[in-house]
Order: C-alpha cells, then sequence, then structure tokens
C-alpha cells in the first residue's frame, strides 16, 4: 500500500477564459474543482495506476468535508485529522492563449493538539505501507522540520519515501535523506547555493544530493523530460512531442507514478519511462492529476531513455 501525507490540502478551483488582464471584469467559460493540494493529486494519480492508496493530512469545516467526498468519487480511501479551521481553496485560470495563472491561499492555522492527532495517524499507516509520499506545503502552526521528522520515522521502520516540496521544507527535509527527491533546477540551486547553466552541473548538483545518501534524484526538465541519478547511473527521460491542455499536476503525477515504480520494484529505467509517461498524460487533460490509462499506454514505448553515465 501507498500513503500520501497532504498537509496543507485545497480546493482546486480551474476556470477556462477567454482572456485574463487585470482590472478587468472577466466572465468564467467553464469551472471545475478537484480535491487539490499536491499530495492528492498524487492520490489520485497512484489510484488511477491502480495501486492500493490511503490519503492522510488536514482537512477543515465544509470545504473539507467537500473534499472528502470528491475524494470518495475516485474510490480513495482517507484517514484525515479534523481541524477546526476551515480547508483552503486554490484557483487556476486558463486562458485561451495557453498561459495559466494561479491562486494559492495560505493554510489556515492547525493547534498542537490536531498535529499530535496526526502523528498518531502517521505512526500507525507507516507499519501498513510500503511507500510514503509526502507532498506540498505545510499549513500555519506546523514547523518547518516537521518533514525531515516524518522522513526519519518512516525510514526506520525500513520503509520508501518520496519527498517534493521546496524552500525551508525540502532543504530541512533533504537532510534525513528521503528515498527519492524531485527538484527542478532553481531548487537544486537553492539548496546547493550554487548557479546552473547547463546540463552537466544539473547533473553534477544531482550527483552532489544522490552521495549525501538520497537515492533517487529526480531533476525535472519539464517538457524535456527528467533526469534521473542513482546507484545504477545517470538517465535522461524524454517524452514524445505532445499539445498540452493544462501543465499543472504534471510533477505530481510524475510523483505518484515513482511512488507506484518503488512500491511494484521497477529497475530505474522502467521507473522513469512510466513516470515521464504518466507526467505527459497528465497534460493532456484539464483535469489536475488525473490522465486517461490509454494516452499513457501510447506515450508509454514512446519515451526516450538514453543512459548518459
Amino acid at each position: 500500500m501507498i500513503t500520501t501525507v497532504t498537509l496543507n490540502v485545497a480546493i482546486d478551483k480551474a476556470y477556462v477564459v477567454e482572456d485574463f488582464a487585470k482590472n478587468t471584469v472577466t466572465r468564467v467559460q467553464t469551472c471545475s474543482n478537484t480535491a487539490g493540494g499536491k499530495g492528492l493529486n498524487v492520490s489520485k494519480v497512484i489510484k488511477l495506476c491502480g495501486e492500493a492508496i490511503i490519503a492522510t493530512g488536514f482537512v477543515g469545516g465544509h470545504a473539507g468535508a467537500y473534499i472528502e467526498d470528491l475524494l470518495k468519487e475516485y474510490n480513495i480511501a482517507t484517514d484525515f485529522v479534523h481541524t477546526k479551521s476551515e480547508t483552503r481553496s486554490c484557483i487556476n485560470i486558463l486562458a485561451s492563449d495557453g498561459t495559466s495563472t494561479e491562486f494559492l491561499e495560505p493554510g489556515a492555522p492547525v493547534t498542537l493538539d490536531e498535529v499530535n492527532q496526526f502523528y498518531e495517524k502517521i505512526n500507525v499507516l507507516i507499519e501498513k505501507s510500503d511507500v510514503i509520499t509526502i507532498s506540498g506545503s505545510i499549513p500555519n502552526g506546523i514547523d518547518t522540520t516537521i518533514y525531515a521528522d516524518l522522513i526519519s520515522k518512516i525510514k526506520s521502520k525500513g520503509k520508501k519515501v518520496i519527498l517534493d516540496t521546496s524552500g525551508a521544507l525540502l532543504a530541512d527535509g533533504v537532510k534525513a535523506c528521503p528515498t527519492l527527491i524531485k527538484p527542478n533546477q532553481e531548487e537544486l540551486e537553492a539548496l546547493l547555493g550554487i548557479t546552473i547553466t547547463n546540463q552537466t552541473e544539473v547533473i553534477e548538483a544531482a550527483k552532489r544530493l544522490h552521495d549525501t545518501g538520497i537515492e533517487f534524484v529526480v531533476v525535472s526538465l519539464g517538457g524535456d523530460g527528467a533526469l534521473l541519478v542513482c546507484k545504477d547511473g545517470v538517465f535522461h527521460g524524454k517524452p514524445p512531442k505532445i499539445t498540452p491542455v493544462n501543465t499543472v499536476g504534471c510533477g505530481d503525477s510524475m510523483v505518484g507514478a515513482f511512488a507506484v515504480s518503488l512500491s511494484r520494484k521497477l529497475s530505474a529505467e522502467n521507473a522513469l519511462r512510466y513516470a515521464i509517461a504518466v507526467s505527459a498524460a497528465n497534460a493532456l487533460t484539464m483535469a489536475t492529476g488525473s490522465f486517461h490509462i490509454s494516452d499513457m499506454e501510447r506515450i508509454l514505448p514512446e519515451v526516450e531513455i538514453n543512459r548518459l553515465f
């Protein structure tokens, strides 16, 4: 089983508009609501991949209850801590020119008692799980060291853990050496205090992180796919050319696919190929953290994997 940790869940609202500009009234052509927060996107992808999944974290108020109802539609099991504060909403405005503008609300504060309730739940879930994913930001009231603490707990039980976050949470989290991380170039630069100007420097930076004890360092390259540094070597995976509909959630889809790959014990090359195919398939749908199996199966054999070292 795979457990996903999402401490800052949200209702994701996607607004499709003809044009978007400041100081104007914009009429929305279509609107869709999905259960969001990076970890819930990961959850939906894992479920679509056919693996057993349970989602945990914090939800609160009417918005939190709505998220639980939305997840039921995906047949995703949940074990959330219910908070006194209301769960946030995030808005993605999709214009006809292909641009995407996001508005991300902060998470409302959680109490110390609610944090302690979460620790009680996660300790039980770790025992039941093969892989645990930790994704996204945290609400107010939680120390940035929480991810490092969780990683240490998970690894002490011999389980695999994926960390996908940024900023101080990532900087603290990598010190605990998660099984897999997925930074982009900007995050690599911030982690290591360097400036990267080419692919060789990207690889060297990823190797530095791998050498600290992180088994798999995946560097997302957008439309150019991803690099994977691990004990088996350095690999570059590139998807075939596609016409994306909505790229929001592609990174989360990649994380979900890597979690599935770890659970299935796929080789490094096959894991990278699978993750890139799922991520590319996600870009072909309007929904966040979703894909059509037929798209993924069509893309999978067209993903190019090259061993660089």
